[in-house]
């Protein structure tokens, strides 16, 4: 399965809850509900994967965590804030970057309609760009 294949099926899984459950609840409720359902639909998924970080070949553990990695290849970076900031971008993108994986979704569930709240992220996009 490629990664936009994985991506479409998060995406349904994704409204799903959001539909159910609405907005105004904390990040760790809705990884917790995204990561039953991929489960549940036959899907590999990793919670709070932990990235470490490789300088000048020493392998630093600094704390960083994917919410979620579906397949070992789709980045799940979850969130529950008013509105997404280039630091949510660039947090995603390190994801992406220290596990040299290609394709990233930042989910935003504290919106009234979840597709205004989703960013597909590409590894080696620029973080200058708008959200």
């Amino acid at each position: 399965m490629t990664e936009n294949e994985i991506s479409t099926i998060v995406i349904g899984l994704a409204i799903e809850i959001h539909r159910t459950l609405g907005l105004g609840l904390l990040e760790n409720v809705y990884q917790e509900c995204l990561f039953y359902k991929l489960k549940k639909r036959g899907l590999s998924a990793e919670k709070e994967k932990a990235m470490p970080l490789i300088f000048e070949e020493v392998k630093l553990d600094c704390g960083y965590r994917i919410d979620i990695l579906v397949e070992n290849k789709l980045v799940i970076e979850i969130k529950a804030v008013e509105s997404l900031t280039i630091n949510h971008l660039a947090q995603a993108l390190t994801y992406l970057k220290l596990g040299n994986y290609k394709l990233g979704l930042l989910i935003n569930f504290n919106e009234q309609l979840l597709k205004n709240g989703i960013r597909r992220v590409v590894n080696n996009l620029q973080i200058n760009q708008p959200l």
